[in-house]
């Protein structure tokens, strides 16, 4: 590839673009669990999450929610236009999962309704802790209008996304996303939406189908993810 690396993070690689404003996403076949002490590479993986994350991202597009997608380049190569990232996970549970029944008296598959926000702060070297409204605003990471607007579109992707799925026979558990501004200070949804940053759940069988497979060695990865786009009407 002739483009520059500007960035490499666990599963995906950035490179500067032919455009000013644009930005290429090389989606790779590492997948990685427990904070990166435990890694592999998975043939088409990142096909999968390529194009998974760019019909979602269309569809949200369509429902209002601005992103950076602009268009896919290849299996697993995708056209993004370039955002200035706000370091804050935004993590929407509709049901209690993972860490939420690690850390506090929920059981597991419980619904939440309203649908819970946890938000953590991208800080490797801390371990992305969880914060709260004060402490985003203390350490001048949004305003509270911005806040505000933030938490407001990942509730419109969580409404967006749950009826989708729920059509193709899958609970919706929880997903992370990220939000970054463009160069007109409009904050849009970056990064990606795909089976490594969501737990989806079968309805018939309560199966998960998404990274928790591979964080708990339950499965066949890339059998789960293919299900997931198959559902999604996806030909790979």
């Amino acid at each position: 590839m002739s483009e520059e690396l500007l960035y490499a993070g666990k599963a995906k690689s950035v490179y500067r673009s032919d455009s000013p404003g644009e930005l290429i996403v090389v989606f790779r076949d590492d997948i990685t669990a427990f904070d990166g002490g435990r890694k592999d590479v998975l043939s088409r993986k990142g096909e999968y999450n390529a194009r998974v994350s760019a019909h979602l991202f269309e569809l949200l597009e369509e429902a209002g929610v601005p992103t950076h997608f602009l268009r896919l380049e290849g299996p697993a190569r995708m056209r993004v236009r370039r955002l200035a990232m706000v370091p804050l996970e935004v993590i929407v549970r509709n049901r209690a999962a993972g860490s939420l029944v690690r850390n506090y008296p929920f059981e597991s598959g419980e619904p939440l309704d309203p649908p819970l926000i946890v938000i953590d702060h991208k800080d490797d070297a801390r371990h992305d802790p969880m914060v709260n409204d004060e402490i985003i605003l203390a350490l001048g990471l949004l305003g509270r209008a911005e806040l505000d607007a933030m938490k407001a579109l990942a509730l419109r992707v969580n409404g967006v996304l749950l009826e989708l799925f729920g059509a193709c026979g899958l609970d919706l558990v929880d997903f992370k996303v990220e939000f970054g501004r463009d160069e007109w200070g409009r904050l849009r949804l970056g990064d990606e939406v795909s089976m490594d940053s969501m737990r989806l759940w079968s309805r018939e069988t309560g199966e998960s189908l998404d990274k928790d497979v591979y964080r708990l060695g339950t499965g066949d990865v890339l059998g789960a993810y293919a299900r997931v786009a198959e559902r999604l009407g996806l030909e790979m």
